[in-house]
């Protein structure tokens, strides 16, 4: 008997998420008997859920706000050597062996930028927010030569997060004084999620000679509507979710993703998303 395989993605929110329609076509063009759901998992519920899931015969998940750094906390989790630098994990995997932890978001993150002509190596980055992703980003960003900065509200975390990679840590207070110097501006907080959210920063302190990165993917937030009008480099948070997501499917299916595929079945998602259909 031929048993589907289950994979899924753990957040809060999650309806906004998109790994759904992009994870379920590829593995539609891998010919993957397998489906891949969301779930809102709280901060408290997350032990009880993984361990829900492991019982359950799951074969992989994803990790979303707020659970990449929870999930370090958990005895039976067993992350690999860069899940455990970074402090976070966005990928889990079942096994014989027990549960693994994987971090891919900061290989997502470098490619996205790779793509989009983006240096950073020898250059001034910017990360605002100091959660899971910042931490993966900055970590990976340093190991490529870039020179970090972190800001973010509680500036203990931001402190905290350049400690591990060498960086120097801020308020959001200073982004006036930051984001001028900066070549590459990272927003790596939910700030621009939804609409109606407050600007994380004023789009004048933006220039055409800068590159702004949102991971953000839900919707066209203000800051890359800034970015534009300030004619700087703007991307949004797409191809990040693309590529973090081909990397997690490889490590559960030990098969090439297609990235392709992947991505447009985002794009669309969005569109039918913004037309009001989805």
């Amino acid at each position: 008997m031929i048993i589907m395989k289950i994979f899924g993605i753990f957040g809060d929110p999650i309806e906004h998420s998109l790994s759904p329609a992009m994870q379920n076509a590829a593995l539609r063009a891998l010919g993957e008997d397998g489906c891949y759901h969301a779930f809102r998992v709280l901060q408290k519920d997350l032990e009880t859920a993984l361990c829900g899931a492991a019982a359950m015969g799951f074969s992989g998940l994803n990790l979303t706000i707020p659970l990449k750094e929870k999930a370090m906390e958990l005895d039976f989790l067993r992350p690999d050597p860069l899940a455990q630098a970074i402090g976070a994990v966005n990928t889990v995997a079942f096994g014989p062996q027990g549960v693994d932890g994987y971090n891919t978001d900061g290989w997502g993150a470098l490619l996205a930028l790779q793509d989009a002509g983006v240096e950073v190596r020898g250059k001034n980055v910017l990360i605002i927010g100091a959660g899971g992703a910042a931490r993966a980003i900055a970590y990976t960003l340093a190991q490529e030569g870039a020179g970090i900065s972190i800001a973010n509200r509680n500036e203990k975390k931001a402190n905290e997060l350049a400690g591990l990679v060498g960086a120097k840590g801020f308020s959001l207070l200073e982004l006036d004084r930051l984001v001028p110097q900066a070549d590459t501006v990272i927003n790596c907080t939910s700030v621009g999620m939804r609409a109606g959210d407050p600007r994380l920063l004023e789009g004048r302190l933006l220039s055409s000679r800068q590159a702004v990165f949102d991971i953000v993917y839900n919707r066209e937030t203000e800051l890359l509507q800034d970015a534009r009008g300030a004619g700087a480099v703007a991307l949004d948070g797409v191809m990040m979710l693309v590529y973090q997501g081909a990397k997690a499917l490889e490590i559960w299916t030990g098969k090439n993703a297609p990235a392709d595929v992947m991505e447009r079945a985002v794009r669309e998602a969005l569109a039918a998303r913004r037309a009001g259909r989805g």
